[in-house]
């Protein structure tokens, strides 16, 4: 092998891993966002839960603590 093929095979490599580094990086930038986007979606849905709770807790009242229709 040549000097020049070695140069050339050299080169190619270095491409592939700059390619390669820049593939990583936005997935990384992805990745993180998504975890972002998961932990904020999981912190609404843990806040709709509570809601829930306590909108269904106000209303297990029992029967006899329910006020009368108000046509009596």
């Amino acid at each position: 092998m040549n000097d020049n093929e070695l140069s050339s095979r050299l080169e190619s490599l270095e491409t592939r891993l700059m390619h390669q580094e820049a593939s990583i990086e936005e997935l990384t930038r992805t990745l993180l966002r998504q975890e972002q986007l998961i932990s904020s979606q999981m912190a609404a849905i843990d806040r709709l839960q509570a809601m829930i709770r306590s909108l269904s807790a106000t209303h297990d009242a029992p029967s006899g603590e329910e006020p009368p229709p108000p046509h009596y």
